[in-house]
């Protein structure tokens, strides 16, 4: 690493305050009642009852999601015996990728012990404390002996992550890499230059896989690990010794399938890699640089499949593929250790998730890398979110079949459902509505067709069973998109493709949309070139003639735009007399919808009130009680301004026309949050515990509000909702994500499903240049 890059992880690790680690609490500890409930008295019942029944642990206390990230610090990265205070930097990086990655929580012990006995009697007497233990650098032989004897006398899992995440993950790639070549695991020869913990481990699963012993061929750095041979051996590379006069390397490659590479730098010559078998799998691990470099390899073999430690090339061996979604499954089952029949689901779960398309944040994440199964994919990326989903689930599932889970799950799709918690935090808020979505699917129209982004949508709707898209654009265009993505969708079968351009009914749509704009300077030209050239009016007149049930746009352009668009064609619903928008934000803190954020600059008293209604009915479609607060400068009275006093009247209107909504302002947001701050102020409110529907006095607070909130509190967004049109239309922005077009179409849908017939108001005013 280069000083520069240096001091930047100093940096990082110094500020803003030491470390990588914080301990939250996760129960309230506000007032003396919280005290004494969290401990004494009221702790003496958590115990008493643990104390009857041992199982209770895991419903009374962090336990069943706690585990602990241990070492003795003797073989630390590349640094090797760094001691255990050195390794605790690493140990804690750990401990946030476990929350990261499966929402874990971790405790890194370094422990200052080397004897094995000692060692082993430590972690043991841990017990009571954690759901699991995952042993980290530990030097071998050591960590076999303490891995096997840990788990003889422990009931949880204890899990060595250099040894088995990474056989796992190398599992995953060696079944994928055999076949694209279309070789048999049972007949390919192994040549392995690891005999340290990962080494030995990768060979183990390979043989749990399908590969046979006497094809295996192991090379440590004092030669060919062969009968007979008395220096640096141990019982774990016994296993593998073969009968044979071949030392070295160089003796043992010819014909070789696969090259496990655990060891150092240049270890694999390009002459030697010459005498591989046909079309070669290449898996060479060591880091900083591997035995060969990708590059240099493939000069010598094109035909080869590589994949490395590092992350600059394809085909990333990276434990953390596997580790947190190991642990997972295993905990989510309470499930007393992980065993062979759980790694094996793990790595078959991986290679099948590499084989499926990518998913936009892999998209997003990686730029301009092939992503599609072949030769340089056949390992999911670190960060593709189905992993939890897909790695955890088959840990579960095998754990259970196996026999060692003790808190088996009882509903299987809702424990996958889930599991996307951890990946989509507006999984569960959206879950009421699609799960409706999916029982009666709509067409939706989508103005973008061609973006990339709405393509993945489309594939995701189509296998959820959420809708039925149509795609405004050039067919010949979306066509070469869903192959070079390597998307399953099918146009004329999974999804209908128009082009405006080219439509039959375009000169009709043409003088619906000449008439709708009455006497505002469109003529008949301009109404027919507007209809080609303008997918949101195109896509709109589809939903006013119900030839589709609803529509979202706004992947690219102005929102302003689309607006005056969608109202010029669509406009108000019966009885309403103000369009708006609204945002979800889903953050650790809870979910929270805040209102006009992208329509309104100043709203009157009247269009407040209305606009809150109208969110408030859109909320309940989450499957969420809306607790709605009118946010102002002034709290409940304190002042006496314009912007106060509408805020003021808005609740007068809405506590008249709508007695049981839960509502109350004007008031500051603090105390729109915060139950204790708003009594405080008036004892009497309306409004009870925490709102989660904030309605702003104008469009600056609303929009500057939720875009400070998403980043401030990295917040999902799902939104935005456009409130009171006539027909289920959503307009989202340009930074929206695959998965917030999924939700918008959701809701979408669900909007069509309780959708009344066309009859469509006058629009409201058109938003004015430089108000989006």
């Amino acid at each position: 690493m280069s000083g520069d890059f240096d001091a930047m992880a100093l940096e990082y690790h110094r500020n803003p305050k030491p470390g990588k680690l914080a301990i939250v609490a996760t129960k309230p500890m506000a007032n003396q009642r919280d005290l004494a409930l969290a401990y004494s008295p009221g702790v003496a019942a958590a115990s008493s009852a643990i104390a009857a029944d041992p199982a209770q642990a895991a419903e009374l206390t962090a336990r069943a999601n706690l585990v602990a990230v241990i070492t003795n610090g003797t073989a630390v990265l590349g640094l090797g015996d760094i001691g255990p205070m050195a390794a605790k930097p690493v140990m804690e990086g750990k401990a946030v990728l476990f929350k990261k990655f499966a929402g874990i929580d971790c405790f890194d012990l370094e422990l200052n012990e080397k004897d094995v006995d000692g060692l082993v009697d430590t972690i043991v007497r841990l017990e009571p404390t954690f759901g699991a233990i995952n042993l980290e650098d530990i030097a071998a032989p050591a960590c076999f002996e303490v891995e096997r004897r840990c788990r003889e006398r422990m009931k949880i899992p204890v899990f060595h992550d250099d040894q088995h995440g990474t056989a796992i993950v190398v599992g995953a790639a060696v079944l994928n890499g055999l076949k694209l070549v279309g070789k048999d695991i049972s007949t390919v020869k192994v040549v392995s230059t690891g005999g340290g913990a990962a080494g030995i481990a990768c060979l183990d699963l390979m043989l749990s896989l399908g590969v046979k012993r006497e094809n295996v061929w192991l090379v440590d750095r004092i030669g060919v690990v062969h009968k007979g041979r008395n220096e640096e051996m141990n019982p774990y590379k016994d296993a593998y010794a073969q009968e044979t006069d071949a030392r070295v390397l160089n003796d043992v490659i010819d014909g070789a399938d696969i090259f496990l590479g655990l060891s150092g730098a240049k270890v694999l010559k390009p002459e030697m890699l010459v005498r591989m078998a046909d079309k070669p799998l290449v898996l060479a691990l060591a880091n900083p640089e591997p035995e060969i470099m990708p590059d240099v390899a493939r000069q010598a073999r094109p035909d080869a499949i590589i994949a490395t430690g590092r992350s600059d090339f394809p085909n990333q061996v990276n434990n953390v593929l596997c580790f947190p979604f190991i642990f997972r499954g295993a905990l989510d089952v309470g499930a007393t250790t992980v065993n062979e029949e759980m790694k094996i689901a793990a790595t078959h779960a991986m290679a099948s998730l590499a084989q499926a398309e990518p998913s936009d944040v892999v998209a997003a994440a990686y730029v301009g890398e092939n992503l599609r199964f072949g030769p340089d994919y056949i390992l999911p990326k670190p960060f593709d979110p189905r992993l939890v989903i897909e790695v955890s689930s088959a840990v579960a599932k095998a754990a259970m079949e196996s026999g060692v889970a003790t808190r088996p799950i009882v509903d299987f799709r809702a424990y996958r459902d889930s599991l996307g918690q951890y990946v989509f935090r507006s999984g569960l808020v959206m879950k009421p509505v699609i799960t409706k979505a999916k029982a009666a699917p709509k067409r939706i129209v989508y103005a973008e067709g061609e973006e990339p982004r709405v393509l993945r949508c489309a594939q995701v709707v189509v296998d959820d069973g959420i809708a039925h898209p149509v795609l405004l654009g050039r067919a010949d265009v979306i066509e070469r998109t869903i192959a070079d993505m390597g998307l399953r969708i099918r146009i004329g079968k999974d999804v209908e493709v128009i082009e405006a351009a080219r439509d039959l009914r375009c000169h009709n749509y043409a003088e619906v949309y000449r008439q709708l704009m009455g006497r505002r300077g469109v003529s008949p030209a301009n109404a027919l070139n507007v209809v080609r050239t303008q997918p949101s009016v195109f896509g709109a007149l589809m939903v006013r003639r119900g030839e589709a049930d609803g529509m979202v746009c706004g992947t690219s352009g102005r929102y302003g735009d689309h607006f005056n668009h969608v109202m010029d064609v669509i406009g108000l619903r019966k009885g309403v007399k103000v369009a708006g928008a609204m945002n979800g934000l889903i953050s650790q803190k809870g979910t929270h919808f805040i209102c006009d954020t992208y329509v309104n600059p100043d709203p009157t008293a009247e269009q407040v009130a209305e606009i809150a209604r109208l969110a408030a009915e859109e909320v309940k479609r989450f499957g969420i009680e809306p607790k709605v607060a009118l946010l102002s400068h002034s709290n409940f009275g304190s002042a006496d301004t314009p912007s106060a006093r509408k805020m003021r009247l808005a609740y007068q209107l809405i506590a008249e026309e709508n007695p049981d909504l839960e509502v109350d302002g004007e008031m500051h947001a603090d105390a729109a949050l915060s139950e204790v701050l708003r009594k405080g102020v008036l004892p009497d409110s309306r409004l009870k515990g925490e709102a989660n529907l904030l309605v702003m006095p104008t469009l600056d607070a609303a929009n500057i509000a939720f875009n400070m909130l998403k980043i401030m509190a990295d917040a999902q967004n799902v939104g935005p909702m456009l409130l009171g049109a006539a027909r289920p239309v959503h307009i989202v922005t340009p930074s929206v994500t695959t998965r917030g077009l999924v939700n918008m179409t959701a809701v979408a849908v669900v909007d069509a499903q309780l959708a009344a017939p066309v009859n469509a108001a006058p629009r409201p005013p058109a938003l004015q240049d430089g108000e989006d």
